[in-house]
């Protein structure tokens, strides 16, 4: 089985329960430092959620930011049922990978993705579907884990035999390559509490 079928499979396992137990708590923790990210930023009327789960973060951000144009995508469905019920009009949801976005060219201003890079089997090429879909000078921000050496080597050794669909914990180094050879621009790497880390970039020509 790959790691997008065990991710599926795992994250459909956790839906009922992922906005309040262990299962959520690191996605949790970063929840208000990508929302004064988002508020903060100018010019925002549209923003996709990749990996958006439950709904949580729309449903902070749709408090925050009530007249913008809220979208996510998640690869489970059973998360996707508990974001439904959770935001009902207030967001477009949709099934789908990370690696094969069903939007056109240039449609969101903002691209979020938090706790959910880790799983993707091809970061290069979700990167280019995220870079596909931002307008010119778009901007993304990338929330995850921010682990040091050697706990991330020792994290990514025991990732080969889970079956969560993790794939890979990044270092600064790794990620901010990632998204220059993507060709994001103006790229920042913070970490924020004790595992996480926000990473931002703007759409260059």
């Amino acid at each position: 089985m790959n790691a997008k079928e065990n991710s599926r499979i795992s994250f459909n396992h956790q839906a009922a329960v992922y906005d309040t137990t262990r299962y959520g708590a690191h996605a949790r923790r970063l929840y208000r430092s990508i929302l004064e990210r988002v508020v903060s930023l100018q010019g925002i009327s549209s923003l996709l959620d990749v990996g958006c789960g439950t709904g949580e973060m729309l449903y902070l951000i749709r408090s925050r930011c009530p007249a913008m144009n809220l979208y996510g995508i998640d690869i489970s469905e059973k998360m996707l049922d508990t974001a439904r019920s959770k935001l009902g009009e207030k967001a477009s949801l949709f099934w789908g990978d990370a690696e094969y976005l069903p939007f056109d060219d240039g449609v969101f201003d903002l691209l979020i993705c938090n706790d959910s890079f880790h799983h993707y089997p091809a970061p290069a090429k979700a990167l280019s579907e995220f870079r596909r879909v931002l307008r010119p000078e778009g901007r993304l921000l990338i929330s995850d884990y921010h682990v040091g050496f050697p706990l991330r080597q020792l994290m990514n050794l025991f990732i080969r035999f889970g079956r969560d669909g993790d794939v890979r914990i990044y270092s600064r180094k790794e990620i901010v390559h990632l998204l220059s050879e993507a060709s994001f621009g103006d790229i920042s790497y913070e970490s924020v509490h004790t595992t996480g880390c926000i990473v931002m970039g703007r759409k260059t020509e």
